[in-house]
């Protein structure tokens, strides 16, 4: 059991740090030769129950990895079997977790209503049980489908939700999976809520502390946050703001720099698409210079 603790932590490291496609088949591989031997063998009911615990964490791993490189049935492979390794260990908390991931790949699908649902079913389902990160998270992830559904109002509640019990969040006290609810994070989430509302005013202080607190996260952190400030910068206007723009795209590639991932460079190709529009700016001109060097497309 600690051994397979140990190996979700270093490879959650290593998805950070090189992305999900290189990362995803070591898990698989510890899995497969590993745990489901284990899986199969017989023990008391609470070394079971951690056996499954810490099997479910490199399953939900899993899961992220596949997600991160767009093979998202796989994903959900990974995801509900981590869902039911929740369920055999009794560990509440971690099926919200897993159900929050879910969300997330939803809404990347642009499935609104079903991760406003998976979301909702998370928060009632785990309840008192579930960390303040985790529900601060959830409530974020709600608020950014809402806002692509372009409900202003459902979007402002699960928002307000989020920053009211992020101030709650005790690191110490937090399960190993919402490590990635780090400072800065539920104002990424904030941000690109509020950008997709229109609302660009009040999405820039929320980039703006995202990006000052960047250096406290992982460079898979740093490298969204900074796309997040990027993009409002080139929508909010011409002149000094597209040349800001231009200038945190780069931090955002010097920090992409050999990062094999679908969603970084989805990420990478919204930026771009956004820089596109300004091209006859010297400082975009540049950026996308640098980008077709670098062989990257939209």
């Amino acid at each position: 059991v600690v051994g397979l603790r140990r190996l979700r932590a270093r490879d959650e490291e290593m998805y950070r740090r090189v992305g999900g496609v290189p990362t995803r088949p070591r898990i698989v591989s510890v899995l497969n030769d590993q745990v489901a031997p284990l899986l199969r063998a017989a023990y008391d009911d609470p070394l079971g129950r951690d056996l499954f615990r810490a099997a479910g964490g490199l399953a939900a791993l899993a899961g992220i990895c596949a997600y991160d490189a767009d093979a998202q049935p796989l994903a959900q492979a990974h995801l509900f079997t981590a869902l039911r390794l929740a369920k055999a260990s009794g560990d509440r908390r971690f099926g919200g977790y897993v159900v929050s991931v879910l969300a997330t790949q939803s809404l990347h699908l642009d499935n609104c209503r079903l991760t406003v649902q998976y979301a909702q079913s998370a928060l009632r389902g785990a309840g008192p049980q579930l960390s303040p990160a985790l529900i601060a998270d959830l409530h974020a992830v709600a608020g950014k489908a809402y806002a692509r559904m372009g409900d202003r109002a459902g979007c402002h509640a699960h928002l307000r939700q989020s920053e009211q019990t992020g101030v709650r969040i005790n690191r110490a006290n937090e399960p190993a999976e919402a490590s990635y609810v780090q400072p800065g994070l539920l104002e990424t989430q904030a941000a690109e809520a509020l950008r997709r509302l229109g609302d660009l005013i009040g999405a820039l202080p929320y980039a703006e502390t995202s990006v000052a607190s960047a250096t406290d996260t992982h460079l898979r952190g740093q490298v969204h946050r900074y796309a997040g400030l990027a993009l409002i910068l080139a929508a909010t206007g011409p002149g000094v703001d597209i040349d800001r723009a231009a200038h945190v795209a780069g931090m955002m590639l010097d920090r992409a720099e050999g990062m094999e991932s679908a969603r970084v460079h989805d990420r990478i190709g919204t930026v771009t698409t956004a820089l596109r529009r300004h091209h006859r700016n010297a400082a975009a001109a540049a950026y996308l210079e640098r980008v077709d060097d670098q062989g990257r497309t939209t």
